[in-house]
Order: structure tokens, then C-alpha cells, then sequence
């Protein structure tokens, strides 16, 4: 060796001896900032560190849990891969890896990280929890139970784990045991924000509104930056009719998280931004798909004014593609029915709304009117909620499943165990539906009709009840079910006893009443824009609208501005909000003619004014959220209140408005003319429905699978 060679080798000898000496005080100092919980102190004492000695593992791993605490999750992740390829022996550095990989939603490989720290530390119970989260965030929720299960077993008092444990609960709709998990580790841990925003989801869930909003707001106020508490407390206003409230709050949990876009999407849609609501939704499905926000998607794009029935079945496609084939392929094969065409044939009926609301108006006649020599009548309860409703289908059912905290897999094998022949689907992609459940298919038979009746996309449903004028043949290849005419897609079951019907008002106001009882979330620009055409024509004429989020005056004065920019004056318009029921249907008698909305019809709302008497003006468009109250109308004999453009439609709604004589004429004779038609005469109606399942089953039968 040269002089000069060996000199710069003792100075290289020398300079890492004093950077040896230098790093254990920089150590030191970065160790005892993180102790004191000086976090962006100790963060830039570590990156000093590591400027001198990038490999150094304690600061490289220190530095990547903390930058995952503050979910800088790629920086985090950069910095822990380093530190367990340094030291492949740790397993606090592979557990550190998962939690930064699990937050770039990176969950498989997370649940790697966390199998590489296990296997170096079986009893490491912090790394099974968090296994436990990897797997309840690729919806494994049996395998994130047990996971859980196993580190409460080596530490019982492990908090996160019972948090986890009680999300993954809530996902298997196992509520009260969530509730009970959630207690425990708020035992432990008072202030637990995750574990109170856990807890508000199961209570939102179990209906008990008061105490989930409780939760949320003490989680908001332990952690504010913590988008959960604000998501779930507009969650709830949401299902309590509180639009403009559920706004801030979701702004507010987009703010601290972009990735709770699908909170936000469901209050545009709320309020009528359709447009925003999803491009939201997309966003949401970039960052991660998965069933709910599919579903909603699906469900908002209804709103949709230009969307054709080729865009709503791709939708469900989607659905089925990501969510439903792969429940599919790991689901139980054949059925063990009898394959008699001609016995008596058990029917199972599927939903989240056996209790007040306006789809069990719908399908209430359909189980009321079957002819029960023929048919045994399951029913599938998946809400806690009950009233007197449910007390109704309760004594319609020959047999009763409380299915509100049943798992999917819970549900089917119940199905299954049943006999079930035939199995119907009255929800669609709407909240609460079990679609996970018929992508199963536990009934040899399974069908979809009443409650959303768009069609599910899913090939493990056969069948979907509709009409010619729902569903036009010309489309009907569009769907992945086989098509069913009844005499409409949709009934009601009649008025309750002792509502009374008024004359035509326009006799003694002295001017028409144009009415709108549908959800404000119907109601698109353009037919605000063509509803001010109208009311321009008809001179005096005023517009009356009733709907229960017009009780907050961010929704009144949001939909009054929309009437003003199409120059129609405030003083025209009256706004109602929520009356019960009785009262609603009494307050058609205010009403001349009821103006359908579109791109969304009404449904129920649109039998609602027929059976009071009041005629409906509907907009005919190409998608069936936009033919329901055309396929209503041709069902019941009025096939020229039906309009096929917006001229159409003002035309029809001035020139009727002009004829007051006629209007108090037809009042009379509505009622008469729904009992006479098969879509408004229960028996008749389910006389075909009854019919269909018999010729379902000897299809299945003469198929021989």
C-alpha cells in the first residue's frame, strides 16, 4: 500500500470514529424528543441522523412509524422497507411495515408484513390486531375475528383489538356483539375516538339514533382531524332527514381524508347534484372499490337525466365483476328441492323495509293476496327497525327471520335450511339490501322485484318482475335477468281506512294547484325549468311541494333559487315538509294535478295522488327510474297524461290546467278506474304474480337444474 493510500485510510478511520461518536448523542437526543411526545422535533433529530448514517435501522424505523402515525403512509413505507431489509429480524420493523402499507390500501401485502412479524414472535398480539385489520379492510371479516380472537387471547386488554373485533362485527351485522366488544375497549381506554366512531355505527344500525350521535360528537371532540367521527355523524343525519347538516359534516371528513368521498357522494345526491354526487362516487372507487359505494352509485345514477339503460346495467355489471363473482365462486352448488311441479312451493322474501316506509307499501298486497294453498310465505327481516308494520307482515309470514344480525353466509344457510324455492330479492342495490346473499344463490330459484325493480345485474338472480312499458322489449337483452310482465312493475296497497276525498280545490280556490310529493332529490333543473313553463301558462296557478327534508331551510331555500333562475317568483311556490302519513294523504285533496318528476319518476307517490283522485302528468324516458310513472298510468287506463318530451309535457299539464269541469269529472271517477284495472286490484295483481312463480318452478323442473 502507497503512503497516500494508507494516510486516506486512516482518515477514513478516523472520520467514521468521530461519526460513530457523534451519532450515539443524535441517537440519544431523537429517542428522548419521541418519548416526550415532541413528534416533529423527534422527526427532524431522526432525518439528521440519518443524513450521517442512512442505514442506521432504529432511526430508519422509528422515523417510518412515525411519518404512518401522521398517515404519510409512501414515505413511511419507503423508510420501514429499508429498515427490514437492514434487519430482517425484527418483527416490531415488519409490523411497523404492514401499518404503512395498510394505509396505502395495500392490504395483501400488509397482511404479509404482519405474518413476517408473527412468525418471528408468535405472541405478538399488537401484529395479530393488526392482521386482524388487513383482513377486515379486504372484507375476510371471518378471518380478521379470528385473528382478533388471538391477540386478545395473549392480551386481553389490547384495545385496538376489541375496537377492531367490533368493526369487523358490525360488518357481519353481528351488532349488539359489536356493541359488547366496543364497551370492552372503551373500558379500557376511555377516550378512544376509533372506538366511539365504531360504536355510533353499530347504534346507527340498531336504529338508536340518539346514542350514536352521542358518540360521534364526543369522537369529534377527541379527535376533530379524524374524518370517521365526522363521516358516521352525517351518516345519521343523513338517515334523519338532516341533508344540509350531513353536508358540513361530510365536507369536514373529506377535508381530513380524501378518501371519504363516498359520504360526500350520498349528500350531493341528496340535494340534487346529481352531476357532483358522482363524479364523487368515482373518486371514491378509485381509492378503493367496494360493495356500498358500488350499490350507491347504482342507486344515484337513477337521478342521472341523460343515463341509458345500457349505462345502468354496465353499472351493475361493476357490481357483479368486483363485488359478486367472487361471493359466487365460493359459494355451495346444487339444491336439494323436490323438483314436483305442481306442490306447494315455498317462497322466501328478502328485505331490509318490512316496516313504515313506501316499499312495503308496494310489495305489502303481493304477500297479503297470495294464494296460501299454493305458496308458504318466508320472510327475511334484515332491519332492526320495527312498528306496527312489522307486527302486519309478521302475521302475514307462515314463518319469521329475524335476519337484521345475520351474516350473509348466516343468512344463506338459514335459506337453505328453509326450503326456500324461490327466493325474492325487494331491495335491488338500495340501502340495506343483501345482494352479497343472492350472488350465493341458496334457492334454487331466485328473482327481483317491487322494491328497486331495475334490475340487479346479477346472472344468480333468474328473474325480474316488470311491464312492457317499464321495460321495453328493445332493451330487454341489456339485463341479466330474464324479464317478467305483470300488469305493472309495481302495485300499492290500497288507502287506509277513513281518508276522505275532496273535490277538485281549483272549484273553490279559483285557480289550479299543480302538486309535487316526491323527494327533493328528484327534482332535476330540468324539470324545475319546465314546472316554471307551466305555472307561466296557467295564470294564477300555484305549485305545492312536500317532502320531508324541506323541513330545513338550507334545502327550502337551495330549491327556491333554482324556481327563481327560471324567473318564477318565491310567492308561487308553497313547501311543506314531514306530516305522518294520514295527514300526507289528506293533503292531496289540496292538489289539482300532480306533476311526476324526471329523470327519476315517483313510484309510490305517483299511486299515492291516483288513488286520491289527483291525475299525474309523467315524462316517459328511456331508462325504467324514468318509465315508472309512465308504466303506472298506461297500467291504470291513462296512457295520455303521459308525455313523451318536455313540450309534451307542458302541454299536457296547461291544457288539462285549463279544464277544471273535466279535472272534477275524472277526480270522481280515479278510484273506481284503479279498482277495475289488474296493476290497482290486489287479487288480480298477485293472481299473475302467483301464476309467474308457477311457471318459474316448472321451467326449473322440466330444465332439470
Amino acid at each position: 500500500m502507497s503512503n497516500s493510500a494508507g494516510q486516506r485510510a486512516f482518515q477514513n478511520a478516523r472520520l467514521q470514529k468521530r461519526q460513530k461518536a457523534e451519532l450515539g448523542p443524535l441517537l440519544a437526543r431523537a429517542l428522548q424528543l419521541h418519548k416526550a411526545g415532541l413528534l416533529p422535533e423527534a422527526k427532524t433529530a431522526y432525518r439528521e441522523l440519518l443524513e450521517l448514517a442512512p442505514d442506521q435501522f432504529i432511526a430508519l424505523h422509528l422515523l417510518g412509524a412515525l411519518e404512518s402515525e401522521a398517515k404519510n403512509y409512501r414515505q413511511a413505507q419507503v423508510l420501514l422497507s429499508r429498515a427490514v431489509a437492514l434487519d430482517p429480524r425484527s418483527a416490531e420493523a415488519h409490523m411497523s411495515l404492514g401499518v404503512a402499507l395498510n394505509g396505502l390500501k395495500r392490504h395483501n401485502e400488509a397482511r404479509e408484513s404482519y405474518r413476517k412479524a408473527l412468525a418471528l414472535r408468535p405472541n405478538y398480539a399488537l401484529a395479530l390486531s393488526n392482521l386482524g385489520n388487513a383482513s377486515a379492510a379486504l372484507e375476510l371479516y371471518q378471518e380478521a375475528l379470528e385473528s382478533y380472537d388471538k391477540a386478545l387471547a395473549i392480551d386481553g386488554r389490547l384495545s385496538e383489538a376489541h375496537n377492531g373485533r367490533g368493526w369487523a362485527l358490525c360488518r357481519v351485522r353481528a351488532y349488539d356483539e359489536a356493541i359488547a366488544s366496543l364497551n370492552r375497549a372503551l373500558s379500557i381506554k376511555p377516550d378512544y375516538a376509533s372506538a366511539l366512531s365504531t360504536r355510533a355505527v353499530a347504534l346507527r344500525e340498531l336504529q338508536r339514533f340518539d346514542e350514536a350521535m352521542a358518540d360521534c360528537n364526543r369522537a369529534i371532540a377527541l379527535a376533530p382531524d379524524d374524518a370517521n367521527g365526522w363521516l358516521w355523524r352525517a351518516s345519521i343525519l343523513l338517515l334523519t332527514r338532516q341533508v344540509a347538516e350531513a353536508l358540513s359534516d361530510c365536507e369536514k371528513a373529506l377535508a381530513a381524508d380524501p378518501g371519504f368521498s363516498q359520504a360526500h357522494s350520498q349528500c350531493l345526491a341528496a340535494l340534487g347534484r346529481v352531476d357532483e354526487a358522482l363524479a364523487s362516487f368515482d373518486r371514491a372507487l378509485d381509492i378503493e372499490p367496494d360493495q356500498s359505494t358500488i350499490s350507491s352509485k347504482i342507486f344515484t345514477l337513477d337521478f342521472m337525466a341523460d343515463a341509458s339503460v345500457a349505462q345502468h346495467q354496465q353499472a351493475r355489471h361493476v357490481w357483479w365483476e368486483q363485488i359478486g363473482a367472487k361471493i359466487a365462486s365460493a359459494a355451495a352448488g346444487s339444491h336439494e328441492n323436490s323438483r314436483d311441479p305442481d306442490r306447494r312451493l315455498v317462497l322466501g322474501y328478502v328485505s331490509s323495509d318490512f316496516h313504515t316506509h313506501s316499499a312495503a307499501f308496494i310489495f305489502k298486497p303481493v304477500l297479503q293476496y297470495h294464494d296460501r294453498a299454493q305458496f308458504e310465505i318466508v320472510c327475511y327481516a334484515c332491519s332492526p327497525k320495527t312498528d306496527a308494520t312489522t307486527s302486519e307482515f309478521q302475521g302475514i309470514a307462515d314463518r319469521w327471520r329475524d335476519a337484521s344480525q345475520w351474516s350473509d353466509d348466516r343468512l344463506a344457510a338459514q335459506i337453505r335450511a328453509d326450503g326456500v324455492d324461490i327466493l325474492i330479492d325487494l331491495s335491488g342495490h338500495t340501502s340495506g339490501n343483501r345482494l352479497g346473499v343472492f350472488a350465493r344463490k341458496p334457492a334454487p330459484i331466485q328473482a327481483h322485484g317491487w322494491g328497486h325493480g331495475t334490475g340487479t345485474g346479477l346472472p344468480t338472480i333468474d328473474y325480474l318482475f316488470s311491464d312492457p312499458v317499464a321495460i321495453p322489449a328493445a332493451v330487454r337483452h341489456l339485463f341479466a335477468e330474464t324479464i317478467v310482465d305483470l300488469p305493472c312493475f309495481v302495485t300499492l296497497a290500497p288507502l287506509p281506512p277513513g281518508i276522505a276525498r275532496a273535490p277538485t280545490p281549483a272549484l273553490a280556490n279559483g285557480f289550479i294547484t299543480f302538486g309535487v310529493f316526491n323527494r327533493i332529490s328528484k327534482i332535476s333543473n330540468e324539470a324545475v325549468e319546465v314546472w316554471s313553463r307551466i305555472l307561466e301558462r296557467v295564470p294564477g296557478s300555484r305549485l305545492l311541494i312536500k317532502d320531508t327534508a324541506l323541513d330545513a331551510q338550507l334545502v327550502r331555500d337551495n330549491l327556491l333559487a333554482r324556481f327563481a333562475a327560471c324567473q318564477l317568483p318565491a310567492e308561487c311556490v308553497d313547501l311543506l315538509g314531514a306530516p305522518s302519513r294520514d295527514e300526507h294523504l289528506v293533503t292531496f285533496n289540496r292538489v289539482d294535478i300532480g306533476l311526476d318528476p324526471f329523470p327519476q319518476n315517483g313510484g309510490v307517490s305517483t299511486w299515492e295522488a291516483l288513488q286520491m283522485g289527483v291525475p299525474v302528468v309523467a315524462k316517459l324516458g328511456h331508462s325504467l327510474p324514468s318509465r315508472a310513472a309512465g308504466s303506472i298510468l298506461t297500467a291504470l287506463g291513462l296512457p295520455e297524461w303521459v308525455a313523451d318530451s318536455d313540450e309534451a309535457y307542458v302541454e299536457i299539464a296547461a291544457s288539462r290546467g285549463l279544464q277544471i269541469g273535466e279535472l272534477d269529472k275524472l277526480r270522481g271517477e280515479l278510484p273506481g278506474q284503479i279498482r277495475a284495472a289488474a296493476a290497482g286490484n290486489p287479487i288480480s295483481y298477485v293472481q299473475a304474480v302467483d301464476d309467474a312463480y308457477r311457471a318459474m318452478w316448472k321451467r326449473y323442473c322440466n330444465d332439470g337444474g
